[in-house]
């Protein structure tokens, strides 16, 4: 028996024109829950996917449990028990719990078993992870929360006998009560001696959660520490290679006391009656709790979802969008919180994503002129120091911070007069939020205008000029900078008045 139920030894691996991992070592303890981070582009997902049998390296040794294994496929990982919990979470949406637990113990034995069967292994893993919290076990998992949809992803994990668990930013799209719900459960998956490997930019996570912390940086190894044993600052340094002495940039204030955006009495889907004003050259926070409102309310002002009764003006002009279209011709982009199935062309490269938006700009008489995107994509690329190969470097193959900067270009090369960021920075890593911070305080210098959701706090009280705060739909109050604090913006956010 080894020491370590998981080493990863000298792992190179290598794409086309960039070395993506470069004799990296790993060694994580059985029922250890083992963080592995660094900033977007490190290597941590790359090393993952050689773990899991997606990638195989050009050199270096896997041992699980002191066993020296060859993944060739996935299933090779999975019978060796590791699985992974994605983002994007693995199931099937219009089957039930049970059914995707079960997809793949259909045939046991030489022989189908049957649905009572079926139940009562899925149930037992089901069980195990949601002590009876899940509405039913045999109802779509689309209808399911995204907290309860993890549960059937763990359970299915657990069916295949998984000694590793790797949990890839497992805590992006859940509310705080929830997170607290998946602690517990790899707390007990830790005591039953299963071995959680966690990866995560929420650095207060990692010291809520995990025993010890491995580094990447540009696709090396950097450090390996003792979570109790280290502090932020130290975490912060070995993942970017330097101190970072200020999360956010210092802001040069520039509101304008022109309004360039006013909405009065704006009702439509689960928000009634919302009022605000945005002044050029200022970034206007909305926070809230999840299901707020807030982003519903920045869908229906873009023309992508129909407002019941209300008005919006924009530069002294009262429109009513019915296609997000008529809002981009007037100067609004809206990068959505979801960059990779709403705000980018993930199978298509930089160039035709920053253009995507300005074919104006790149095209004549109908034609679209490759130089000119050429050289459009070239001017961002460089601006906003997008970390590529090149140009026509697919936008799936960026890491994350990379791709939200695409997104961002191609609302710059538009010419946005309103920009509204949702969640910027969500599945960032610390570097890059930072440069996306610089990034806006740039912009509103300009005079561009910014409405920014975020759901951390510190963020929106960082970066704002003013909040406003809703809670189930209703705007329950605003505050300048200099009073916005989050006991305040909470009071705010579960329905208080005071």
């Amino acid at each position: 028996m080894s020491e370590y139920m998981l080493e990863m030894l000298g792992i190179t691996m290598t794409f086309p024109g960039v070395k993506a991992l470069d004799n990296v070592d790993l060694h994580i303890k059985k029922g250890e829950v083992h963080a592995l981070i660094g900033e977007n582009g490190a290597g941590k997902s790359t090393l993952m996917k050689v773990l899991s049998g997606v990638n195989k390296p050009v050199a270096g040794e896997v041992r699980i449990d002191g066993e020296t294994v060859h993944f060739h496929v996935p299933q090779d990982a999975i019978d060796k028990g590791v699985a992974m919990i994605y983002q994007e979470l693995s199931l099937v949406p219009d089957l039930t719990a049970i059914q995707n637990v079960m997809l793949g113990h259909e045939k046991q034995k030489y022989k189908f078993i049957s649905k009572k069967q079926e139940e009562e292994q899925a149930g037992k893993w089901l069980d195990y992870v949601s002590h009876g919290t899940l509405p039913s076990y045999k109802i779509p998992v689309r209808r399911l929360s995204v907290a309860q949809q993890q549960m059937v992803d763990i359970a299915k994990a657990l069916s295949y006998n998984a000694k590793i668990i790797v949990m890839d930013e497992p805590t992006d799209t859940l509310t705080e009560k929830e997170m607290y719900v998946l602690f517990d459960i790899i707390k007990k998956l830790k005591e039953d001696g299963i071995t959680v490997i966690y990866i995560s930019h929420r650095l207060e996570e990692i010291f809520a959660i995990c025993d010890r912390i491995t580094v990447l940086r540009d696709g090396a190894f950097i450090a390996d520490a003792n979570t109790a044993e280290v502090d932020k600052d130290w975490l912060i340094s070995k993942m970017i290679g330097r101190e970072m002495k200020n999360t956010f940039p210092q802001r040069n204030r520039c509101v304008q006391s022109e309004t360039i955006l006013s909405v009065k009495g704006l009702t439509g889907g689960i928000f009634e009656n919302v009022d605000f004003d945005l002044k050029k050259g200022e970034i206007l926070g909305f926070a809230g709790l999840v299901g707020s409102g807030r982003t519903e309310v920045m869908r229906a002002i873009f023309g992508a979802d129909k407002v019941k009764s209300g008005e919006v003006v924009v530069g002294g002009k009262q429109v009513l969008y019915r296609h997000p279209s008529q809002a981009v011709k007037e100067g609004i982009g809206f990068a959505t919180e979801d960059r990779k199935t709403q705000g980018l062309f993930l199978n298509l490269d930089i160039k035709t994503n920053v253009s995507a938006a300005a074919e104006e700009k790149v095209s004549s008489k109908g034609f679209v002129s490759d130089k000119t995107e050429a050289e459009l994509a070239t001017q961002y690329v460089k601006d906003l120091q997008i970390a590529t190969p090149g140009i026509r470097q697919l936008c799936k193959n960026l890491s994350g911070g990379n791709q939200q900067k695409v997104v961002l270009a191609k609302w710059l090369a538009r010419g946005c007069k309103i920009l509204i960021l949702d969640e910027p920075t969500r599945g960032i890593d610390v570097g890059a939020k930072y440069e996306i911070y610089t990034l806006m305080d740039k912009l509103v210098q300009e005079g561009v205008s910014i409405i920014m959701i975020s759901s951390e706090m510190p963020e929106v009280i960082g970066m704002s000029d003013r909040i406003v705060v809703m809670h189930e739909g209703h705007v329950m109050g605003e505050l300048s900078c200099s009073e916005a604090n989050e006991e305040r913006i909470m009071l705010l956010a579960s329905g208080e008045n005071g």
